[in-house]
């Protein structure tokens, strides 16, 4: 076998064996609608991806698809990470690492090599060989493709649920609702979200019925709730009195819904998501808060909202169906660099985890737990909706409530069983990152990462904790394609 090598690094070979004993977790680089109130992180940090231009050149034979089989034991209440039985074709059912008879994926040159088998590193690879023919490598840590989108079948109930929480699909993108139409099947659906605020159900994000509800109001028009409104929102001036923007994330809630509101629901339930109050978090973790002037209950108004007929992993075995692309799952990337043979590098694991050598501090994030609960004897529901939020730190009888929402998976795709399955989430810190804590400190220790990763020779920073910034699923894979235009705008297309 002919000697390899690692044509990424630009440092020595000391700040290589460092990095190697350095963790990396591979995660999606779309979202998960995880909790309401936890929008996307930096809406004023526009960098998509950081890249660089350097590569090395290689040959490129085709490449062969290597995915494992996941076993795991459901019970009536478990950690969510541990599923008995996952959807999927016989794909997913080959061998996770290279046996004796199978050929060593590392003797092999590769276009590309890709860390994380998420939405942007698919993506990307599924392009690459489709239309230019070329081959690539994907290394991911975890033990199945699909990232945070990963779901299955739950043996116990025959329930399809998502690993990582719920995933509902909504774009007004065109080119990525046409994109996607080409891996599945996909079923009409607009999400609506209902939260518990004082023991009553009322729908969130706020419309007329959340204030008729709470406030015993009787708004009927738009015209009555822009009234309402506008008596209960907060304004704030600057040192010359004139009015200013909002500072921080509790004057956005303050200037949007007004004070009653915000300590009904934004306050408490921001305090559980991020164990910061608003006032410590930057305006753009509120900013983004729905607020409807009529009955539109509905989630999201992208135009298009819908959820894959036969889930999300099922897409990802369809994407890295070409024999173009190798996929190794439970194979850690800084394990394994120095062994690859590729003309570039996508990189769509934790930025700081990368530059781990460098011994700096870590970035911020909360992390999310997933507590399964079964019910026998069930052929309806559990609650009301297939997600409820639980903004308030204690129920009308006082007793603590210490998740953010209970997802019931039943719901979606109108799947029927005798029993029935929900989630309920809690947020945390350490863990698997989720959510980039955005402050100051974050912020300023991202952008010396930053400045790191603009130097690092043939290699593309790109995605969410790459670039530690919050990505919705669509805006991920309209990133990833518009990333693959960019760099492949010289090259030919495949023919044949």
């Amino acid at each position: 076998m002919p000697a390899i090598r690692n044509p990424f690094s630009s440092r020595d070979s000391a700040l290589n064996d460092r990095r190697l004993r350095g963790p990396v977790l591979l995660l999606l680089i779309g979202t998960c609608i995880f909790s309401y109130l936890s929008p996307p992180v930096s809406s004023e940090d526009n960098t998509d991806l950081i890249r660089s231009t350097s590569s090395t050149k290689s040959k490129h034979p085709p490449a062969q698809v290597v995915l494992p089989k996941i076993e795991g034991a459901a019970s009536s209440k478990m950690n969510a990470q541990t599923p008995k039985k996952e959807a999927g074709t016989a794909a997913t059912d080959k061998k996770s690492a290279p046996t004796e008879k199978d050929e060593d994926p590392f003797s092999k040159e590769y276009d590309n090599c890709i860390v994380g088998a998420g939405l942007s590193g698919s993506v990307i690879a599924e392009n690459y060989a489709t239309k230019l023919g070329q081959t690539s490598l994907i290394i991911e840590k975890r033990d199945h493709i699909g990232g945070n989108c990963y779901d299955y079948i739950d043996d116990e109930t025959g329930i399809r649920v998502s690993r990582f929480g719920a995933h509902l699909f909504h774009t007004r993108h065109e080119r990525v609702w046409d994109y996607v139409q080409q891996f599945s099947e996909w079923v009409p659906y607009e999400h609506k979200v209902l939260g518990i605020v004082d023991g009553k159900h009322v729908p969130i994000p706020v419309t007329i019925d959340t204030v008729n509800t709470l406030f015993d109001e009787k708004i009927t028009s738009t015209e009555e709730m822009d009234e309402w409104l506008k008596k209960e929102q907060v304004t704030f001036q600057d040192d010359n009195g004139e009015e200013r923007e909002a500072e921080n994330s509790e004057e956005v809630a303050l200037m949007r819904v007004g004070q009653r509101l915000y300590d009904l629901i934004f306050k408490p339930y921001t305090f559980k998501q991020w164990a910061k109050y608003p006032a410590e978090l930057g305006p753009e973790v509120l900013s983004r808060i729905p607020v409807r002037n009529n009955h539109d209950g509905r989630y999201f108004s992208d135009p298009h909202q819908a959820l894959p007929k036969n889930g999300y992993t099922a897409i990802f075995e369809k994407m890295l169906s070409s024999p173009k692309i190798t996929v190794l799952t439970n194979t850690d990337y800084f394990e394994v660099k120095d062994k690859l043979k590729c003309k570039r590098l996508y990189y769509t694991g934790p930025v700081d985890t990368y530059f781990a050598d460098l011994g700096w501090p870590k970035l911020e994030y909360r992390s999310l737990s997933f507590e399964r609960v079964v019910k026998d004897n069930t052929p309806g529901y559990f609650q009301p909706a297939s997600v409820v939020n639980h903004p308030q730190a204690t129920d009308v009888d006082g007793k603590e409530v210490d998740f953010t929402r209970i997802v019931e998976y039943k719901h979606l795709l109108n799947q029927t069983s005798d029993k029935t399955i929900y989630f309920i989430e809690r947020s945390k810190d350490g863990g698997e990152p989720y959510y980039p804590v955005p402050n100051d400190d974050n912020k300023n220790l991202y952008k010396r990462y930053q400045e790191m990763a603009e130097k690092e020779e043939g290699v593309t920073f790109v995605g969410r904790l790459a670039n530690y910034k919050y990505f919705n699923m669509d805006d991920a894979i309209l990133n990833a394609l518009e990333l693959f235009d960019k760099d492949t705008k010289d090259m030919e297309t495949a023919t044949g």
